[in-house]
């Protein structure tokens, strides 16, 4: 019995003594360091303002502090979802400084990249921007920007973390904050398509479009969770780096107007949602305020002073900010981490339209089948969208990566424009020369689109004033990428026509045309065009002013042309960029199909810009090869601003005329704005040229020199100039004119 009694209490010590030194080698210290914390990264809302955001992600790099999750709401989810993606804070500086946001936020597609056929809509002097019609009533856009140039934008960006669709798995874990806008739920993203959780985030009411997503449409996260902090917290993260870029509350000496009133009720809103966030943070957590005082978060422009005070702010921290900060070595590894994370470029087996798109499949296919069979490129697959956004038929147009039976590829989604499919525009055109003599023409276009799977279009303008006019077209492309076209058309119009004789008396012809025909033509990519047909045009010509014992001439011709023209051409307001070309023959024939005369014209211009300075050169030619059978209602017409500038428009025509011009226009105005936000131009021209009667008396010696000074303003209605000519002939004219010139 002692015997047990002893080896138990042996065994007994034995435990005690291995308790003692368990618990001495846990009490002592370890070799191991002790895990640093996760930090979460919160960016709440506040639209241009959020490029403070920037900043403090520049200073993070800088002092070497790891980020281990974000969450972001609108401006705030679109600076953390790129940093997510893989982009390094002055990556993001000198991408989004270096973007035109004037042109990112504007849906119209810029004109380089419309097809051929949109771009000659602008030949005319009608307003721009489209009214549209359907159900016999007149519709607006569900927000002033659609948001298509934004998409392109970060799809671009977002390229190679394009397949990831658990936001967990990117290079830092991220979360984007929505709001549903029928119920006013925020609406989290943690997985899904990366770019649509940033543009929703974004989508201010009545400034973005919403984003359509499963039913819903959603809209700016700021009206429902403009400061994420309990999102963050659910994001296993330890301490939280809080930025907020929300606005301060306007003192009532500045709420002098509707509109800062209503900003003044949607901020405190916002702002009881952003303090009851605030109230969530504990002692540990940092919380950096940007002093940027009553900035606004519209104006993108002044995105650089936003970073400045953003990185301000962070160093102004240093001191709650050092001890989160790691070893280079360590902040080495940590990159190295994000960068292992990025998902290799997918081989795209296939492009179709998703479910939604059905309409389109066989254009999508035409105009993005050519990605099938590649490896994703972020870039190709945006200009292939903007091609596709170029037909102007959609509100939006995007892409999805999927997968299917093992491959992957592209689900294109495209967005007919939920205020069409028909169209109104109006235009006004006027001119006067200061001696009592003036013209106007107000002018209205119904378009209706999208009449049958190929894009028929039907065309209907209606012109009154000076030159009252009536037309219709029908333009219906033969084949599924719309490049071949019939385009059967009729046209009816009175204009009026100054012929000057020998002795420089001008005689003023009333032309009454009716013209029908039918044209042909293929469209070559989006730059050109080449064109031919059958016209026929019967009406008569008579003396309005001059000698009005001549008689009243009658005419039943018929024509055939072709037709060349190109056109890259940046803006025909006020070009900066590209060219214009077009050459074309006309066949006339009389009566009985008798040949009358062949007429051929060429016209080319050219633009290009450096700074503020722009630099024009502009040649125009055309020739009746039989000028004998030249009618009067052919003749080709000189006279106006830029076509003899010291002349009234159309005084000098005849069968043969040739001019050169060159042009120096300045963009004016407090850094280079214009006027009260109108772009306006400075400039002059030269022009040498003139009509001739004989083409064997063509030469420079006697054509006419003429030349002007103008002030150009581009609106809204077109652009609007007061200028004056001057002719070598002793001529001089002044100008107010409203319309185009190009």
């Amino acid at each position: 019995m002692s015997r047990v009694l002893h080896k138990t209490g042996v065994a007994i010590a034995a435990l005690f003594a291995l308790g003692c030194v368990s618990t001495l080698a846990a009490a002592a210290p370890s070799d191991q360091p002790a895990a640093r914390p996760r930090i979460g990264l919160v960016l709440s809302g506040g639209g241009a303002r959020g490029g403070a955001h920037i900043g403090v992600l520049k200073v993070l790099e800088e002092e070497h502090v790891p980020v281990d999750a974000i969450a972001g709401t609108s401006m705030g989810a679109i600076v953390g979802g790129l940093y997510a993606s893989g982009m390094s804070a002055k990556e993001i500086e000198r991408t989004l400084t270096s973007i035109d946001w004037n042109d990112a936020f504007s849906d119209r597609p810029p004109r380089r990249e419309l097809t051929f056929r949109r771009k000659q809509d602008d030949s005319s002097f009608l307003v721009r921007f489209p009214l549209g019609v359907r159900g016999g009533k007149f519709r607006l856009p569900r927000g002033f920007i659609q948001g298509q140039k934004l998409t392109r934008m970060l799809r671009e960006l977002t390229g190679p973390v394009a397949t990831t669709t658990d936001f967990d798995r990117l290079p830092v874990p991220f979360r984007a904050v929505a709001t549903d806008l029928e119920t006013g739920a925020a609406r989290i993203f943690s997985s899904g398509d990366l770019v649509t959780a940033m543009r929703a985030s974004m989508s201010a009411p009545g400034v973005f479009a919403p984003v359509e997503l499963d039913g819903r449409l959603l809209v700016d996260g700021g009206l429902a969770e403009n400061l994420p902090v309990d999102i963050m917290r659910q994001m296993n993260v330890d301490v939280l780096i809080v930025v907020d870029v929300s606005f301060a509350l306007l003192s009532e000496k500045d709420l002098h107007s509707a509109l800062s009133v209503s900003n003044q009720a949607l901020a405190i809103l916002i702002r009881k949602d952003t303090e009851r966030q605030r109230a969530l943070l504990a002692p540990r957590d940092i919380v950096i305020d940007p002093a940027l005082g009553d900035a606004s978060s519209i104006d993108f422009s002044d995105l650089k002073k936003m970073i400045v005070a953003g990185e301000t702010a962070a160093r102004g921290m240093h001191d709650r900010l050092d001890p989160l900060a790691i070893s280079p070595e360590d902040y080495r590894s940590y990159l190295a981490e994000r960068e292992r994370r990025e998902v290799p470029a997918p081989h795209i087996d296939f492009v179709r339209a998703n479910a939604e798109s059905l309409r389109y499949a066989s254009l999508i296919a035409a105009t993005m089948g050519s990605l099938a069979s590649t490896t994703y490129n972020a870039t190709k697959a945006g200009r292939r969208m903007a091609d596709l956004y170029g037909f102007d038929l959609f509100e939006t147009v995007d892409y999805r990566i999927a997968t299917d039976a093992g491959k992957t590829g592209l689900d294109v989604l495209t967005r007919r424009k939920d205020w069409g499919p028909n169209y109104l525009r109006f235009g006004l055109n006027l001119q006067d020369d200061f001696e009592g003599n003036s013209d106007y023409n107000a002018a209205m276009r119904a378009i209706l689109t999208e009449l049958n799977p190929r894009g028929g279009e039907l065309l209907f303008d209606a012109q009154i004033g000076s030159n009252p006019r009536f037309s219709a077209e029908l333009y219906q492309p033969l084949d599924t990428g719309r490049r071949y076209f019939v385009a059967p058309h009729v046209d009816f119009e009175l204009r009026n026509l100054q012929v000057s004789d020998a002795f420089d008396r001008i005689t003023e012809y009333r032309v009454r045309q009716a013209l029908y025909g039918l044209d042909v033509g293929r469209e070559i990519s989006n730059w050109g065009e080449v064109r031919a047909g059958y016209r026929r045009s019967v009406g008569s010509a008579h003396v309005r002013i001059g000698d009005l014992s001549q008689p009243r001439t009658d005419f039943d011709t018929g024509e055939y042309f072709s037709q060349f023209r190109a056109d890259t051409i940046d803006d025909l307001n006020f070009p900066h960029r590209g060219e214009l070309f077009q050459l074309e023959w006309r066949g006339e024939r009389g009566s009985g199909d008798s040949r009358r005369s062949d007429l051929l014209s060429v016209d080319w211009l050219w633009a290009h810009t450096h700074g503020r300075n722009t630099v024009l050169l502009w040649t125009s030619a055309g020739t009746a090869l039989e000028a004998q059978g030249a009618a009067v209602e052919d003749f080709f017409s000189l006279g106006g601003l830029f076509n003899l500038s010291g002349r009234a428009p159309n005084t000098v025509s005849g069968p043969h005329f040739a001019i050169a011009r060159a042009l120096y226009y300045r963009k004016v105005g407090r850094g280079g704005e214009g006027f009260l936000n109108v772009p306006a131009y400075i400039g002059a021209s030269i022009e040498i040229g003139n009509i001739w009667q004989v083409r064997s008396d063509t030469s420079v010696s006697s054509a006419l020199k003429d030349g002007s000074l103008f002030l150009g303003l581009d609106t809204l209605l077109g652009p609007v100039y007061l200028a004056a000519g001057y002719d070598s002939g002793g001529h001089t004219a002044f100008y107010l004119l409203l319309g185009h010139t190009f």
